[in-house]
């Protein structure tokens, strides 16, 4: 079985304590589930000398077995390994975002390769990727631009509610200029989509949320969702998509989350992310949807208040797995 690859994140984040501690539970080390961490080896085991965390850091090729009980580590051939001498927590700079960015591009061309089966992710800091030259918003971006992907979301996923956005990164005050019925329409599709592909959903149903207080109020709060929104509900459903709404956005999560809908089409971040994180800040996940490849990522920041003080928790890194592992068993249609 090919491995999965984890990306390291940033190396003064939290992403590699839970990555330590994430291989420390016997269950996830099993050698026909394997994992393995693109990042440096010398980050990791000053980490775990650091925090107490016991590890066997090892070196990791393309086509080497994965043994359990360790941590396969491969550090990209062109990045020089990291001092931790030079590197303190919670302080990220340019050698740190070259380090995370690369990270990221060498993971995809693993599963390019045919050496991975798909990527989960740590998470960065978008401020040091900048300032070491990657031009991107965020990881959602650079992988659609590694991918060469012009059709790409995000989802975040759990066991209770999953919901994708229309705008993502966005001023609150840019988003109703942003949406478009064609925006709105692509991403109802892509939703839909990825939810009979990679969450085996065969007829999903989706609702859709309202941008304005009550749905607009027949135009008294808004017309958006008369001008944009419905125009793209309308369009999904004569594709054949079960798709309804707009909903005020005040009660659509709950319904979606009592199980009338496999899924919330959201028009801004804070709409989508606020409902959801307050249901699954330990355990949501992340999922790019939309890629040629698998990617799920933890759905938290670098947390670098308390990284390096063993605090962090990785059950988030843990769903993220989980979720990779069950997108590429069910896009290739295998048993996980």
């Amino acid at each position: 079985m090919k491995p999965l690859a984890i990306t390291m994140g940033c190396p003064v984040g939290i992403g590699p304590e839970i990555i330590l501690k994430f291989f420390a539970a016997a269950s996830h080390a099993a050698a026909d589930r394997p994992a393995v961490v693109v990042g440096d080896p010398g980050v990791l085991e000053w980490c775990s000398r650091e925090l107490a965390i016991p590890a066997t850091v090892v070196v990791w090729q393309p086509g080497d077995e994965v043994a359990p009980q360790v941590i396969p580590v491969l550090r990209p051939p062109a990045l020089p390994a990291l001092d931790p001498a030079q590197l303190t927590w919670g302080r990220p700079d340019i050698l740190t975002g070259r380090a995370m960015g690369c990270y990221i591009e060498t993971a995809v061309q693993l599963i390019r390769q045919g050496a991975c089966s798909g990527m989960t992710t740590c998470p960065i800091t978008k401020k040091s990727l900048n300032e070491a030259g990657y031009a991107f918003p965020g990881h959602t971006e650079m992988l659609a631009a590694l991918c060469a992907s012009s059709d790409y979301a995000m989802m975040m996923a759990g066991s209770r509610l999953r919901v994708t956005l229309v705008t993502i990164h966005a001023a609150l005050a840019a988003v109703p200029r942003l949406l478009t019925p064609e925006k709105i329409y692509r991403l109802i599709a892509m939703t839909a989509r990825s939810l009979q592909q990679d969450f085996a959903i065969a007829e999903p149903r989706l609702a859709v949320a309202a941008l304005n207080p009550h749905a607009g109020e027949s135009g008294l709060f808004g017309d958006e969702e008369e001008s944009l929104i419905r125009p793209a509900i309308l369009r999904a459903r004569q594709a054949g998509w079960l798709v309804s709404g707009p909903y005020p956005a005040d009660t659509v999560f709950y319904r979606a989350v009592s199980g009338a809908y496999d899924a919330v089409v959201c028009m801004y971040h804070d709409q989508g992310l606020i409902p959801f994180k307050l249901l699954h800040f330990q355990d949501g996940v992340n999922v790019t949807i939309g890629l040629p490849i698998v990617r799920t990522s933890v759905d938290h920041g670098t947390a670098y208040d308390i990284a390096g003080q063993g605090k962090a928790d990785p059950a988030s890194l843990a769903a993220a797995v989980a979720m990779a592992r069950q997108i590429i068993a069910n896009r290739s249609g295998s048993i996980q």
